[in-house]
């Protein structure tokens, strides 16, 4: 009896309530499951690393630890539902070209980042923000400009969307690219007045010199994901989607997740059939490792990128007529693809920029039985450019559309003079695709575009570029509010990636992912929002990061 009544005492005392840790003095707000911003001061969580409740001002508390917030403003993790994990840490590692503003400026940053050895990588250029004599430099850069600062060692630099390379007369000598080279299937080869390679290539056409570049060495992609997993933390993303990884990576992030490594939650896609394949063979693989890594959804490209001229368009470029971009497949190869992989269980999430992309995209899915697409979620990433009289098929097929709101807000003036005023009636229209019933996932497109969820939030709300241009939005009729876009970069982001009973509120039973942070974005004003930075970052219940002071 004596025994019995111990040991009845001794599982009181090591009972959950005092293995929680309750976070007091918040100011906390979290959607629940009907999509309702709820307001509380206490965050009790178990020692499982999982929300217990949420509790209001004043409320009693059971024992355990507790730790005073100091009435700082606590949210859940948010989601980036596009970013591309690697590309992330690679640039920070290698020549950052974002921000330049000439090609000397861009020249002038290469040769003081060149690496002792080995091939030049870096990426982040952009043709369209280069002046040149106080006028817009309207080309792209030339080999022989890039020539003039790496000297003869190869150099492959990507534009800041990742669907152009600058190279130089190095890397095209190791391609092989000659004047008679043709253009792959899906890309371009830049060619000048002579008719000669000038030193950009286009989408597929960046694969003729990828495939003579060394692969990174094991410390290499270590060191790549290392830093990008400290920069997803640093500015409060919990989990990301990540758009299109092969089989070299995944093994990386399987190695990472079994020795407890992943700070963030990775939902990956394999970037096509023959990734998926190589990676799941036997199928999908749901979310493991304590919910920190899953890869059960494909990436497909249907098109390129607006910036480059590849984004596949109905009608030509207004402003170069002689083209309409480019389309990575074939619509009967492409309908093939997403069939295929939605019949073997995988979500099947395809880039889609110009209206002619987008309009195969919506086609191909619309021939997938219903059945699979409710359960699989599939989704139109970026969504960009959309003829009108397509945008409410989204609802009606349940395609998700997954957005980049800094997309808009970059985009905006070089939007307008690609495809001109008629066709925008369709571009970033998150409000028309809400309000047709469609679901929206936020993200980044990172390192396309910083990753700070809290400048994908701005933008969405005010349509305006960081330096608060235009004053007074860019196509405000599609705006979201700031809840819709909480929403995008929390619920929305985690429908998306089949983990709404695990992430994206903090409600009983889900995984405390959580932030601090600066100010509260419900009451600071909307054009600051961009301005919020992140105080420390948890993941199931551990601080994965906390800003110096």
């Amino acid at each position: 009896m004596i025994r019995t009544l111990t040991l009845s005492v001794s599982l009181l005392l090591a009972g959950p309530a005092l293995a929680d840790t309750f976070y007091t003095n918040a100011n906390g707000y979290t959607l629940d499951g009907q999509g309702r911003l709820q307001r509380f001061a206490t965050l009790q969580v178990g020692d499982d690393g999982k929300v217990v409740a949420t509790h209001p001002a004043g409320a009693p508390l059971p024992r355990g630890k507790k730790i005073n917030v100091k009435g700082a403003t606590l949210l859940p993790g948010l989601i980036d539902a596009h970013g591309h994990v690697m590309g992330l840490g690679e640039l920070k590692l290698a020549i950052d070209l974002n921000g330049t503003t000439s090609v000397a400026e861009a020249q002038a940053r290469i040769r003081k980042g060149l690496p002792k050895t080995g091939w030049i990588k870096g990426s982040g250029w952009n043709q369209e923000r280069w002046s040149e004599g106080g006028k817009p430099l309207g080309r792209f850069p030339t080999a022989a400009e890039l020539d003039a600062a790496t000297g003869n060692r190869p150099a492959f630099l990507e534009r800041v969307d990742g669907h152009a390379a600058w190279v130089n007369t190095a890397a095209i000598r190791a391609a092989g690219i000659t004047r008679d080279t043709p253009d792959p299937a899906g890309g371009r080869i830049e060619k000048d007045a002579a008719g000669n390679p000038s030193g950009v290539l286009v989408d597929a056409a960046m694969k003729l010199v990828t495939a003579v570049m060394p692969p990174p060495t094991v410390a290499e992609g270590d060191a790549a994901l290392d830093k990008a997993l400290a920069t997803m933390a640093s500015v409060g993303l919990t989990s990301v989607h990540d758009a299109g990884i092969d089989r070299g990576t995944w093994d990386r992030y399987v190695r990472y997740a079994t020795a407890g490594k992943l700070t963030t939650r990775i939902y990956a896609m394999a970037y096509g059939p023959d990734n998926r394949q190589q990676i799941a063979p036997g199928g999908p693989i749901d979310w493991g490792w304590n919910d920190r890594l899953a890869m059960r959804a494909m990436k497909l490209q249907a098109d390129g990128a607006l910036g480059s001229r590849g984004a596949w368009m109905m009608q030509p470029y207004t402003d170069r007529p002689d083209t309409r971009g480019l389309p990575f497949f074939p619509e009967t190869q492409l309908r093939r693809m997403i069939l295929d992989g939605s019949a073997a269980g995988f979500q099947v999430n395809v880039h889609a920029i110009g209206d002619a992309a987008n309009g195969a995209v919506l086609a191909a899915f619309a021939v997938t039985p219903e059945a699979q697409r409710q359960a699989l979620r599939h989704r139109n990433e970026h969504a960009q450019i959309v003829a009108v009289d397509d945008l409410p098929r989204f609802a009606r097929l349940g395609i998700i559309a997954s957005v980049q709101p800094t997309h808009a807000t970059s985009d905006k003036g070089m939007a307008e003079a690609r495809v001109g005023e008629a066709r925008l009636a369709g571009g970033y229209a998150w409000r028309t695709l809400m309000n047709s019933g469609a679901r929206i996932a936020g993200g980044s497109d990172f390192p396309v575009e910083p990753p700070e969820p809290f400048f994908g939030l701005h933008a969405a709300v005010t349509r305006q570029s960081r330096d608060g241009q235009p004053p007074e939005g860019w196509r405000m009729a599609e705006a979201m509010n700031l809840q819709e876009a909480f929403a995008a970069f929390t619920t929305g982001a985690a429908f998306a990636g089949h983990a709404e009973n695990k992430v994206g509120t903090l409600e009983p039973g889900k995984w405390a992912d959580f932030i601090i942070v600066e100010r509260d974005p419900f009451t600071a004003p909307p054009g600051e929002l961009w301005q919020i930075g992140v105080k420390e970052t948890w993941l199931a219940g551990q601080r994965v990061y906390r800003k110096r002071k």
